[in-house]
């Protein structure tokens, strides 16, 4: 039976030609059946099946100066971007104008002027900073995605869902000013389109697409994260409100669902909204789809009846 020779511990899980020469490892050893090749030039002991194992393995294949950047960045920094990743997806990897793209399987190369973007490290991993993500994947957005996206860099909740904590957290006029130095880009429209919708304060992505759906069925525009207070004692975080008309409009995501502890604390407080005569109108992801005429309807019919 034939034995293959124990790898060096010091390569780890992943490793690149050059470091297994340098632990004298041979390259027939290196080539073996056992080993797989996601990138050129890198072996891994196991097929990587999710987005951290890939760019766990592709960043090895990184020189000086090169980054990660576009939708690539938008993942690493937890970002919402509408697309989910999907095996074969390449690495998004960022050169500045006077160096060469890379050129290799798995991996899409471009080039970006090295003011347009600070560089960060997430882990040990060079990636443009958020904003500057965003930007890079603006041609793939359509005008309420770019919206999502952008609250997501206005946020400065630790409860965003997936945000990765630590992350500089932009404000609408450094968005702006962004823009504005970025000059002509690719999805540059769709981003000036959206930085008026954008708004400070949002906690998930559905309350920004709740939001949209709102103000596109020509409503009044609720207020974001209203806070209801009984005296210094914070009753309720609203996650879309009407202050004016008492109606507060909350997103149940999943969690809400299969948490019990958090089920129960919800239950609580709608009672004690109610009880202070809000309307609490609370809707799922199957009303922002096929119900969404439905919720919209009953909105329009709480305003209605506020006043009447």
């Amino acid at each position: 039976m034939h034995h293959r020779i124990p790898l060096p511990p010091s390569l780890g899980a992943t490793f690149t030609l050059r470091e297994a020469q340098v632990v004298g490892l041979g390259r027939a050893r290196a080539d073996a059946r056992d080993l797989r090749r996601p990138f050129r030039g890198v072996r891994s002991s196991e097929v990587p099946e999710t987005f951290a194992a890939v760019v766990a393995c592709g960043s090895r294949r990184l020189k000086p100066r090169q980054r990660f950047v576009g939708v690539t960045a938008a993942r690493l920094w937890g970002l919402p971007h509408p697309q989910r990743w999907q095996p074969g997806e390449l690495l998004e990897v960022v050169v500045p104008p006077d160096a060469t793209p890379p050129k290799s399987r798995g991996i899409r190369g471009r080039r970006l002027r090295e003011d347009r973007a600070s560089t960060w490290r997430i882990g040990s991993l060079p990636v443009v900073e958020p904003v500057a993500a965003v930007l890079s994947c603006a041609a793939e957005l359509d005008d309420a995605q770019a919206v999502v996206l952008l609250d997501a860099l206005l946020a400065d909740a630790d409860s965003y869902p997936a945000l990765r904590r630590g992350r500089p957290v932009a404000s609408p006029e450094e968005l702006g000013e962004r823009v504005r130095h970025w000059g002509r880009f690719p999805g540059r429209a769709t981003i000036l389109a959206a930085l008026p919708r954008a708004r400070v304060g949002v906690e998930s992505p559905k309350e920004t697409e709740t939001r949209l759906l709102i103000v596109d069925a020509g409503l009044p525009e609720p207020v974001v994260q209203h806070e209801v207070r009984d005296g210094p004692r914070l009753v309720a975080r609203i996650d879309l409100a009407y202050p004016q008309w008492q109606i507060a409009i909350e997103y149940e995501g999943d969690g809400h669902r299969t948490d019990v502890a958090q089920w129960r604390r919800d239950i609580q407080r709608q009672r004690e909204l109610e009880d202070r005569g809000w309307i609490v109108i609370r809707l799922t992801q199957l009303d922002l789809t096929d119900g969404s005429g439905a919720f919209v309807t009953r909105i329009r019919r709480a305003i209605a009846m506020r006043q009447a």
